[in-house]
Protein backbone atom coordinates (compact mmCIF):
# COMPACT_ATOMS: atom_id res chain seq x y z
CA UNK A 1 0.00 0.00 0.00
CA UNK A 2 1.40 3.10 -1.20
CA UNK A 3 2.57 5.62 1.82
CA UNK A 4 1.26 9.16 2.00
CA UNK A 5 3.28 12.24 3.48
CA UNK A 6 1.80 13.49 6.41
CA UNK A 7 2.33 17.01 4.88
CA UNK A 8 0.28 15.98 1.96
CA UNK A 9 -3.22 17.35 2.38
CA UNK A 10 -4.86 16.38 -0.59
CA UNK A 11 -5.01 13.02 -2.32
CA UNK A 12 -5.62 11.73 -5.74
CA UNK A 13 -8.05 9.58 -6.85
CA UNK A 14 -5.45 6.55 -7.12
CA UNK A 15 -4.28 7.46 -3.64
CA UNK A 16 -7.56 7.82 -2.40
CA UNK A 17 -8.77 3.77 -3.62
CA UNK A 18 -5.39 2.51 -2.12
CA UNK A 19 -5.49 3.68 0.76
CA UNK A 20 -9.31 3.34 1.10
CA UNK A 21 -9.45 0.09 -0.47
CA UNK A 22 -12.47 1.33 -2.52
CA UNK A 23 -12.30 1.22 -6.27
CA UNK A 24 -12.16 4.25 -8.45
CA UNK A 25 -15.15 3.22 -10.01
CA UNK A 26 -16.82 2.99 -6.42
CA UNK A 27 -15.12 6.62 -5.56
CA UNK A 28 -16.40 8.40 -8.20
CA UNK A 29 -19.67 7.04 -8.02
CA UNK A 30 -19.78 7.74 -3.89
CA UNK A 31 -18.88 11.28 -5.55
CA UNK A 32 -21.73 11.18 -7.91
CA UNK A 33 -24.11 10.65 -5.31
CA UNK A 34 -22.86 13.75 -3.06
CA UNK A 35 -21.22 10.88 -0.45
CA UNK A 36 -17.66 12.41 -0.87
CA UNK A 37 -16.36 15.48 -2.77
CA UNK A 38 -13.10 16.41 -4.48
CA UNK A 39 -12.33 19.82 -6.14
CA UNK A 40 -10.77 20.00 -9.98
CA UNK A 41 -7.13 20.90 -10.37
CA UNK A 42 -6.44 23.34 -13.60
CA UNK A 43 -5.57 19.66 -15.40
CA UNK A 44 -9.43 18.66 -14.31
CA UNK A 45 -7.73 16.05 -12.13
CA UNK A 46 -9.63 15.11 -8.62
CA UNK A 47 -8.15 16.05 -5.44
CA UNK A 48 -9.87 14.64 -2.36
CA UNK A 49 -8.82 16.15 0.88
CA UNK A 50 -7.49 13.34 3.99
CA UNK A 51 -10.60 13.59 5.46
CA UNK A 52 -12.52 11.72 2.56
CA UNK A 53 -10.34 8.61 4.01
CA UNK A 54 -13.03 8.76 7.07
CA UNK A 55 -15.86 9.22 5.06
CA UNK A 56 -15.43 6.30 2.56
CA UNK A 57 -14.61 3.90 5.33
CA UNK A 58 -17.86 5.42 7.32
CA UNK A 59 -19.81 4.80 4.32
CA UNK A 60 -18.14 1.38 3.66
CA UNK A 61 -18.73 0.48 6.70
CA UNK A 62 -22.46 1.46 6.73
CA UNK A 63 -23.03 -0.62 3.23
CA UNK A 64 -21.55 -3.50 4.83
CA UNK A 65 -24.41 -3.67 7.60
CA UNK A 66 -26.95 -3.11 4.72
CA UNK A 67 -27.44 0.71 4.89
CA UNK A 68 -29.07 2.07 1.52
CA UNK A 69 -26.92 4.54 -0.01
CA UNK A 70 -29.36 7.49 0.23
CA UNK A 71 -29.70 6.76 4.18
CA UNK A 72 -25.90 7.09 3.81
CA UNK A 73 -26.25 10.44 2.29
CA UNK A 74 -29.17 11.68 4.77
CA UNK A 75 -26.85 11.10 7.95
CA UNK A 76 -24.02 12.80 6.48
CA UNK A 77 -25.83 16.17 5.19
CA UNK A 78 -27.24 15.96 9.06
CA UNK A 79 -23.45 16.46 10.16
CA UNK A 80 -22.85 20.26 10.85
CA UNK A 81 -21.20 21.87 7.65
CA UNK A 82 -20.97 18.29 6.59
CA UNK A 83 -18.25 17.51 8.82
CA UNK A 84 -15.95 14.12 8.39
CA UNK A 85 -18.32 11.92 10.60
CA UNK A 86 -16.36 10.74 14.37
CA UNK A 87 -16.87 7.90 17.04
CA UNK A 88 -19.35 9.53 18.95
CA UNK A 89 -21.55 10.21 15.52
CA UNK A 90 -21.12 6.48 14.17
CA UNK A 91 -22.74 5.76 17.69
CA UNK A 92 -25.75 7.57 17.80
CA UNK A 93 -26.28 6.73 13.60
CA UNK A 94 -25.77 3.27 14.56
CA UNK A 95 -28.56 3.36 17.24
CA UNK A 96 -30.66 4.92 15.16
CA UNK A 97 -30.40 1.99 12.43
CA UNK A 98 -30.29 -0.70 14.54
CA UNK A 99 -34.35 -1.29 14.63
CA UNK A 100 -34.09 -0.92 10.70
CA UNK A 101 -31.58 -3.59 10.79
CA UNK A 102 -33.15 -5.58 13.41
CA UNK A 103 -36.94 -5.58 10.92
CA UNK A 104 -34.58 -6.96 8.18
CA UNK A 105 -33.19 -9.49 10.72
CA UNK A 106 -36.42 -10.82 11.21
CA UNK A 107 -37.71 -10.82 7.28
CA UNK A 108 -34.50 -12.63 6.46
CA UNK A 109 -35.14 -15.54 9.42
CA UNK A 110 -38.45 -16.27 8.05
CA UNK A 111 -37.09 -16.30 4.74
CA UNK A 112 -34.23 -18.67 5.44
CA UNK A 113 -37.08 -20.94 7.30
CA UNK A 114 -39.45 -20.80 4.52
CA UNK A 115 -37.29 -21.11 1.47
CA UNK A 116 -37.18 -24.96 1.33
CA UNK A 117 -40.45 -25.63 1.55
CA UNK A 118 -41.72 -22.77 -0.88
CA UNK A 119 -39.19 -23.09 -3.34
CA UNK A 120 -39.38 -27.27 -3.13
CA UNK A 121 -42.97 -27.52 -3.74
CA UNK A 122 -42.73 -24.51 -6.60
CA UNK A 123 -45.88 -23.36 -6.79
CA UNK A 124 -45.33 -19.69 -5.39
CA UNK A 125 -48.93 -19.43 -4.83
CA UNK A 126 -49.90 -16.53 -3.52
CA UNK A 127 -52.98 -18.31 -1.72
CA UNK A 128 -50.54 -20.40 0.26
CA UNK A 129 -46.65 -19.30 -0.37
CA UNK A 130 -45.62 -17.41 2.46
CA UNK A 131 -42.97 -15.54 0.61
CA UNK A 132 -45.00 -14.21 -2.19
CA UNK A 133 -48.07 -14.09 0.28
CA UNK A 134 -46.76 -13.26 4.17
CA UNK A 135 -50.03 -13.75 6.29
CA UNK A 136 -52.14 -14.33 3.49
CA UNK A 137 -52.65 -10.96 2.55
CA UNK A 138 -53.57 -11.37 -1.13
CA UNK A 139 -55.23 -14.85 -0.47
CA UNK A 140 -58.70 -13.29 0.38
CA UNK A 141 -58.87 -11.08 -2.36
CA UNK A 142 -57.75 -14.03 -5.51
CA UNK A 143 -56.11 -17.37 -5.54
CA UNK A 144 -53.89 -18.79 -7.83
CA UNK A 145 -49.71 -17.41 -8.67
CA UNK A 146 -50.71 -13.74 -9.62
CA UNK A 147 -47.93 -11.61 -8.23
CA UNK A 148 -50.45 -8.05 -9.63
CA UNK A 149 -54.09 -7.95 -8.58
CA UNK A 150 -56.32 -8.72 -11.86
CA UNK A 151 -57.01 -4.95 -13.49
CA UNK A 152 -60.83 -4.50 -14.08
CA UNK A 153 -60.95 -5.08 -18.23
CA UNK A 154 -61.69 -1.59 -20.62
CA UNK A 155 -63.76 -1.37 -23.05
CA UNK A 156 -62.84 -1.19 -26.47
CA UNK A 157 -64.80 2.12 -27.56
Amino acid sequence: MPQIPQTLHELTVGQLSARSGAAVSALHFYESKGLITSRRTSGNQRRYTRDALRRVAFVRAAQRVGIPLATIREALAELPEERTPNRDDWARLSRAWRSELDDRIRQLGRLRDHLTECIGCGCLSLENCVLSNPDDISGESMAGSRLMPERPARECS
